[in-house]
């Protein structure tokens, strides 16, 4: 039965539902209304996101707009519906889908900018695997945080618009207070979406997701004769963007499987994912990933074999001969490599403030990463103090080799100069000074640039948790808002965001993060 109501708060509120996907053959999605919830509670509401959506605040924060954020209510134009998908989990392929979310559809802003809204922990759909559909409020809102801090950082990312408690019990372990979160994403396509496709539907089937892909995301972009073969190379620089951001900040996802990564280059489904603190590249932290497949230092390795597997789903429209597809999706796949390297040394060399490109920098950057290992330094604080010049603040501070590396790096800083005047790269970028001869001003260019790649504060793990346990056992949500204000705007180097920097005391127990389902 449709809850549909031609309520005045909830047409206040602005939404502006299209429903291209419902478009698609229904093969890849099944109609699906959220279940209602008791009683529906907002818990946390993002009044920036609301703004940028063209959404009036104060609609969406009455009662009627709670329960459309609850599910208990439809918008206006929503249509909602659970989407199917597939994906390799840990390596393993096996069918899944929406089985506790619901797409309301497609809100597009007075700018025209489309984008889904998604309820998570609606309840049940027809991909639910026996489960109960429902979401416990602590992962709910460590989405929320975790999200908006993301989008702090620069990284594209999905973003929670509003978190609502549901006055009914979630069972896990124990039971828990329920909740629904509601998430905008530029889609939900997932290379798990192809998967599915390639494995279920028929070959005009997998035609029609790879067109209206192309034509929701890439239509700008530059297209060679070969559609799909666009579209593979427009996915593969997107993730080797995206991934290169991850390593840059410490992010560890903590769940790489196909199903969640999005065509889009967002990053999707905030579970066990966590912020390094000692530099390692065996970091792991979810309680799941015992081999630590989604390790740190495995994630751009991980990220090209699920591009793999979404070239796999596009061999049949590269080309009716399969050997030829292969070959042709294989070099758009090498590619994967030195777009991510590249991001990722232009974002190191941002990160020591290294103007231009010289073949030593990998060494100078390998060299201090080197160090930070040895010495269990703080990924975040190091070049937090490298920017600072709080070298003091470092654990490698003193020793020959420290000295011997920041002798080299000054010497490198000192030939900046040269580099931002020769460099036709550099034009138009952090690194040019209104005179190139100027010291001064070099040094002043080098530090904006250090500041503008080394965030000043992350959501450390341990302030996450207690944000999270007093918001979800007692109620109190002032450590969630304060550290949510913290991270807006991590390269601010603000007061408060020095307390935020400090590294938790050293403990017994290994932090663990759960995927919260």
């Amino acid at each position: 039965m449709r809850m549909n109501r031609d309520d005045e708060e909830i047409r206040a509120a602005g939404w502006r539902f299209d429903n291209s996907y419902k478009r698609l053959p229904v093969i890849f999605y099944t109609e699906t209304d959220p279940t209602p919830v008791k009683i529906p509670g907002l818990v946390i509401f993002n009044h920036d996101l609301t703004k940028e959506l063209g959404l009036d605040s104060e609609a969406l924060q009455s009662q009627e707009g709670v329960a459309v954020l609850a599910g208990n209510h439809l918008a206006e134009g929503a249509s909602p519906i659970a989407q199917a998908y597939a994906g390799h989990q840990f390596g393993h392929f096996t069918m899944l889908g929406d089985g506790r979310a619901v797409l309301l559809g497609e809100h597009v802003t007075l700018a025209g900018h489309r984008l889904d809204i998604q309820l998570k922990g609606s309840g049940r759909t027809r991909y639910s695997r026996g489960g109960d559909g429902r979401a416990a409020l602590g992962p709910m809102l460590r989405e929320y945080l975790i999200s908006e801090a993301m989008h702090g950082l620069g990284i594209p990312t999905t973003r929670s618009l509003a978190v609502v408690s549901t006055g009914e019990p979630v069972y896990r372990e124990s039971p828990l207070p329920g909740a629904v979160l509601t998430r905008a994403a530029a889609s939900h396509i997932r290379v798990g979406t192809f998967q599915f496709a390639a494995r279920w539907a028929k070959h005009e089937e997998l035609k029609a997701l790879a067109d209206y892909t192309w034509e929701r995301h890439f239509k700008n972009a530059e297209a060679e004769d070969n559609r799909y073969l666009s579209l593979l190379r427009e996915v593969v620089s997107r993730q080797a963007e995206l991934i290169a951001k991850w390593q840059l900040v410490g992010f560890i996802h903590g769940v790489m499987n196909t199903d969640n990564m999005a065509v889009s280059g967002e990053t999707i489904d905030y579970g066990p994912c966590a912020f390094m603190d000692a530099y390692d590249p065996a970091t792991v932290f979810s309680s799941i990933d015992a081999q630590g497949r989604y390790a740190y230092g495995n994630q751009p390795a991980i990220a090209k074999w699920n591009l793999t597997r979404f070239a796999e789903t596009l061999l049949p429209l590269i080309s009716s001969e399969q050997e030829i597809a292969k070959q042709q999706a294989m070099n758009i796949l090498e590619d994967f490599e030195p777009k991510f390297r590249s991001k990722w040394l232009s974002g190191m060399r941002g990160k020591l403030g290294l103007i231009g490109e010289e073949t030593e920098d990998e060494h100078l950057i390998g060299n201090l990463l080197s160090m930070m290992k040895e010495k269990k330094a703080d990924f975040t604080n190091t070049f937090r103090a490298l920017t600072l010049e709080h070298y003091e603040r470092l654990p490698m501070n003193g020793t020959a080799e420290f000295e011997a590396w920041k002798k080299r790096w000054a010497e490198r800083l000192e030939r900046n100069e040269a580099a931002n005047r020769d460099s036709e790269k550099n034009k138009g970028t952090a690194g040019e000074t209104s005179s190139a001869g100027d010291q001064k001003n070099m040094k002043a260019a080098v530090k904006e640039l250090m500041r503008k790649n080394n965030p000043s504060v992350i959501p450390r793990n341990h302030r996450v948790e207690d944000a999270l346990k007093a918001a979800s056992e007692i109620g109190d949500l002032k450590p969630l808002q304060e550290l949510l204000d913290a991270l807006k705007d991590p390269f601010a180097y603000s007061p408060v965001q020095e307390e935020y920097s400090v590294v938790p005391e050293p403990s017994g127990c290994k932090y663990q993060t759960f995927c919260g389902t």
